[in-house]
């Protein structure tokens, strides 16, 4: 018997697909924010030369897996027909690649920075090879902030836009060196005013640290705010907040948080929900393993088994489902159900299964998912970053 899903699941599949253009224009556009206008390209075996004395930290994030960070991370087995949970563990890898990708633009652009061989407090200015504009970039030492002193404190400032209310803040960076820690923010709009102004208000922060106090040789969490929505009728699963950490040890990389998306829908119609996960990467191999939810973005708990339980793919679809058809044929059913099982399994070519281990390879990975929790999905939709004073 030949399966037909309904009108209204070809629907939420056409949009599905259409987030994934949208995502991808939103990486293009992190990809390019990369050297500030410094026209500077950095090979990781060239880093030493280039930063010889500098205070500049060398590091600034932690690299993950490609299998769960891969923009458009979705194998052939995504039906056309059927919006399942292919297409929702599928969606995991581009989000956080965008995560990813904010991480990386922060780094480079330190990278960039250090081609003024920046190794004391000092102050400079340049013309944006982008947008044209001036920037002045600021180096202080012993700079108090969010309650800890830090050696320093880099600032780079749009500067037409500082008598704005954002001052015209492009990058601030406090860090210190020994061992790195620090934050950085972005607000790509003040970094390239051309090109960028569509991110109007985003802001991006990102916290680095190699101190080791969550038992990691690296730990990074991203913070993204006041993505732009946009139209719910053309696109109702854009990206509005993003909280995503990800910790280090070996080879293994842990990765857990939430993207919010207060337009979006599945089946009956209602509209705001996170994706909440939990996922763990091991780097050699390349291969991941991840646990998602399907929270209210105006749900209030960090309870672990309501986030990833109670809100699991399968109890959100059935569910949804069932509001909409009560008397629904189980044999389609069963197809819009299909991989939505706990948890998601991922090779570098993508999504592979949900639910069935492809093979004892990802045990070491699926051990370490009940140790992480997302975070509380009404403080992820409401989250925003700001600069520091």
């Amino acid at each position: 018997m030949q399966r037909h899903a309904s009108p209204h699941s070809e629907r939420c599949m056409k949009l599905f697909k259409i987030k994934i253009i949208k995502t991808k224009k939103i990486i293009r556009i992190l990809t390019v924010i990369i050297f500030v206008g410094l026209s500077i390209s950095c090979d990781k075996n060239d880093i030493t030369d280039i930063y010889g004395d500098s205070i500049l930290p060398e590091n600034f994030m932690v690299e993950i897996p490609a299998a769960l960070s891969n923009e458009g991370n979705q194998n052939g087995r995504i039906a056309v027909t059927s919006l399942n949970g292919n297409v929702i563990y599928g969606h995991l890898s581009n989000f956080i690649h965008v995560g990813q990708e904010a991480a990386i633009i922060v780094e480079e652009i330190i990278r960039g920075i250090a081609f003024y061989r920046i190794n004391r407090p000092m102050e400079l200015s340049f013309e944006s090879a982008d947008d044209g504009r001036m920037k002045n970039l600021v180096v202080v030492e012993n700079s108090s902030s969010d309650g800890q002193m830090w050696e320093f404190q880099l600032t780079i400032t749009d500067a037409v836009s500082e008598t704005n209310d954002d001052g015209g803040k492009a990058l601030q960076v406090f860090w210190n060196r020994l061992p790195i820690e620090g934050f950085a923010i972005l607000k790509p709009s003040n970094i390239d005013r051309i090109h960028y102004a569509i991110w109007e208000e985003a802001i991006v922060r990102i916290e680095y640290s190699e101190t080791g106090e969550l038992g990691y040789d690296a730990q990074m969490t991203v913070k993204i705010s006041d993505i732009p929505l946009k139209n719910p009728l053309d696109n109702p699963f854009s990206m509005h907040t993003l909280k995503m950490f990800a910790g280090k040890s070996g080879n293994t990389v842990d990765i857990f948080g939430n993207s919010d998306h207060p337009n979006a829908l599945f089946f009956s119609g209602e509209t705001g929900f996170n994706w909440a996960f939990v996922a763990s990467g091991d780097a050699a191999s390349n291969i991941g393993v991840a646990e998602v939810g399907l929270p209210h973005s105006i749900l209030d708990t960090e309870d672990r088994e309501v986030l990833l339980k109670d809100y699991a793919i399968k109890n959100v679809f059935t569910s949804e489902i069932n509001a909409v058809w009560p008397d629904i044929d189980p044999e389609t059913l069963e197809t819009l159900l299909d991989n939505t099982d706990a948890p998601g399994y991922f090779s570098q070519n993508g999504f592979v299964a949900g639910g069935i281990s492809p093979g004892a390879e990802y045990d070491h990975l699926e051990l370490r998912l009940p140790d992480m929790s997302p975070y509380n999905p009404v403080e992820i939709s409401g989250l925003s970053v700001w600069f520091k004073e």
